[in-house]
């Protein structure tokens, strides 16, 4: 005869946790395996004296710069010993700012191109010819523009953000369904109705694929920005880093750069899940 004390089996409520941690466990292991290869391998070239240390120091030693330079462990980064948040929250006030005034003018434009044919003719021509000219050439006017100070840099942000978005946008209110389109005037709905009950939202994903794109191009030019025309900033760090020589501190700035623009990245996509909730039923995202 059984024991009363005998383990009671797993009931649904208790088994799906259990099958949920290994899961997570997995998962973390294969998101993890190959930084944790590329770090190792790096650690045993830098140790095995095929560079002299200053040019390619090792992991740890861009770690113990980082750590004197977020917490201010031994004043081994000098002047930038513990001011590694205040140097973030530089960045990340001009990527935000930029990245928020291409994003809101990008989405505007781009469903005002994508919806009607007389703003398609008149403008699209104009911003096409804009588009291939890099943000970064301009750096010389964006600086008499605007002068030594955020201003520059954040102009820069939006000029990386702005056109992705926009692209994006004009593709996705293109490929909306004319027979959704149809469906809603037949209903009696508006013009105004149709754009944002039915071509936006049909539209969400590809907006959302230009938005994930200009979250690189803001981190990008707000580093190139940092390093010609203000003083603060991670990008500042890394570049008056490198005329000291201190290589530990140019890549400490770069895996903050890094960490930041996939956070960043991960925001993003963490809003994108929940407003696009419904895809995981009908696309290959939710298997």
């Amino acid at each position: 005869m059984a024991s009363v004390t005998e383990t009671a089996p797993l009931t649904p409520a208790t088994a799906a946790p259990a099958r949920r941690l290994p899961r997570r466990l997995v998962a973390f292991v294969e998101r993890a395996a190959l930084p944790l290869l590329l770090v190792a391998g790096w650690e045993a070239f830098a140790r095995s004296g095929a560079l002299p240390a200053a040019l390619l120091p090792a992991p740890t030693a861009v770690l113990h710069a980082l750590g004197d330079w977020l917490l201010g462990l031994d004043e081994s980064t000098q002047t930038y010993s513990g001011h590694w948040v205040p140097d973030a929250l530089a960045s990340l006030t001009r990527v935000a700012a930029g990245y928020a005034i291409a994003a809101v003018s990008a989405i505007l434009l781009g469903i005002a191109i994508g919806w009607w044919r007389l703003v398609e003719r008149t403008v699209e021509p104009t911003l096409q010819m804009l588009r291939p000219i890099p943000p970064v050439s301009w750096i010389p006017l964006a600086i008499i523009w605007f002068g030594i100070a955020d201003k520059p840099a954040i102009f820069l942000v939006f000029l990386g953000a702005f056109f992705p978005v926009l692209m994006n946008t004009i593709h996705g209110v293109r490929g909306v369904d004319r027979n959704l389109i149809r469906a809603g005037a037949m209903m009696g709905a508006s013009e105004r109705q149709l754009l944002t009950d039915i071509v936006l939202p049909a539209a969400l994903p590809s907006i959302f694929s230009g938005l994930r794109i200009a979250i690189g191009s803001a981190w990008m030019l707000t580093v190139t920005a940092e390093m010609v025309a203000v003083k603060s900033g991670l990008g500042y760090v890394l570049w008056d880093s490198y005329y000291f020589l201190r290589y530990d501190i140019v890549l400490a700035a770069m895996i903050s750069i890094g960490l930041l623009g996939y956070l960043s990245d991960l925001g993003l996509k963490a809003l994108m899940a929940s407003v696009l909730h419904w895809q995981k039923g009908t696309t290959v995202q939710g298997r």
